[in-house]
């Protein structure tokens, strides 16, 4: 019956959600900010899980390849210093991830992180695509990442949904994931971060 409801409900709740906002950050602003992880090519899946309720929240795509981005869709985090282009951010350094990692987890909210070792040439892939999507509208946030999962090689078993869990859990199929889950006891109000930010530009 829930479930029924949620989907009778879903088309309401995305048709009040709005246009997307496209951003443009200009080409020296994206080439300063470069940064390449030494780690492995590699795709991340993050998804914000209510502590509350257990629903699934928000989820975000970071991309390790010849630099490391991350596609946000629909998402309220953002920095100052950090460029972005139609929900691409660039320079994802550690600092800056644990910044994104920080606004998302509080008292309310978990994040799951689950990371997947992949070949260069599909880290490149994943690049591109994130770039190509354009900006998401409003609730979006796991239908924009799922169909560009989708056309990964590797990732091809993603179905496209609206829903954060339903995505995680097909994320945990793809053989090699490694999954780490975050919990912080900070306030629920996550507007002193977005400040803390705008005043310490890294």
């Amino acid at each position: 019956m829930r479930r029924l409801l949620l989907g009778l409900l879903l088309p309401l709740l995305l048709a009040a959600c709005g246009a997307a906002e496209p951003k443009w950050a200009p080409d020296a602003d994206v080439a300063r900010v470069r940064y390449h992880h030494n780690g492995p090519p590699s795709i991340t899946l993050f998804t914000v899980i209510s502590n509350r309720t257990g629903s699934g929240a928000h989820a975000g795509l970071m991309i390790n390849g010849s630099q490391r981005v991350l596609f946000d869709p629909a998402g309220t985090w953002w920095s100052p210093s950090i460029p972005e282009r139609n929900d691409v951010h660039y320079g994802i350094t550690p600092r800056v991830l644990s910044y994104y990692i920080d606004y998302h987890t509080r008292e309310t909210y978990h994040t799951v992180m689950q990371t997947v070792e992949v070949s260069p040439e599909v880290a490149e892939m994943a690049i591109r695509a994130v770039e190509a999507h354009g900006a998401a509208p409003k609730a979006y946030c796991t239908k924009s990442i799922t169909q560009v999962l989708r056309t990964l090689p590797g990732f091809e078993s993603i179905k496209e949904t609206f829903y954060p869990k339903k995505a995680m859990r097909e994320f945990s199929q793809i053989p090699g994931v490694v999954e780490h889950t975050v919990y912080d006891d900070d306030e629920d109000d996550n507007s002193g971060l977005l400040k803390e930010q705008q005043k310490n530009r890294y």
